[in-house]
C-alpha cells in the first residue's frame, strides 16, 4: 500500500464535518480509501472512493495517486439513495 497523507484542507475537514455534528475519524477516511464499494474517476487526475458508513449515508473521499503517494484532498458524507440509487 502507497503512504496516505492528507492535505491541509482533509485535515481541516474533520472539524467542519465535527461543527455541523457529523463526525468522522481518521481512521475511517484511511478505511475507505484502502476498501471502498466504489472507486470513481474524478475531476482531473483525482479519485474519489465511496463506502457506506450507515444505512443511510455514504462517505466519499477525493484523493489523488502520485507514484508511492496517496494525498486525500477532501471527503464528504452523501446520501446513500443519492450515490447508490
Amino acid at each position: 500500500m502507497k503512504e496516505i497523507s492528507f492535505c491541509s484542507h482533509a485535515q481541516e475537514k474533520f472539524k467542519i464535518l465535527e461543527e455541523h455534528g457529523f463526525s468522522v475519524s481518521k481512521e475511517k477516511v484511511l478505511d475507505v480509501i484502502k476498501k471502498p464499494d466504489k472507486k470513481e474517476k474524478g475531476f482531473k487526475d483525482r479519485f474519489i472512493a465511496q463506502k457506506a458508513i450507515d444505512f443511510k449515508h455514504v462517505l466519499r473521499v477525493v484523493y489523488e495517486e502520485k507514484d508511492n503517494l496517496i494525498v486525500i484532498i477532501t471527503f464528504y458524507p452523501g446520501r446513500r439513495s443519492y450515490y447508490e440509487g
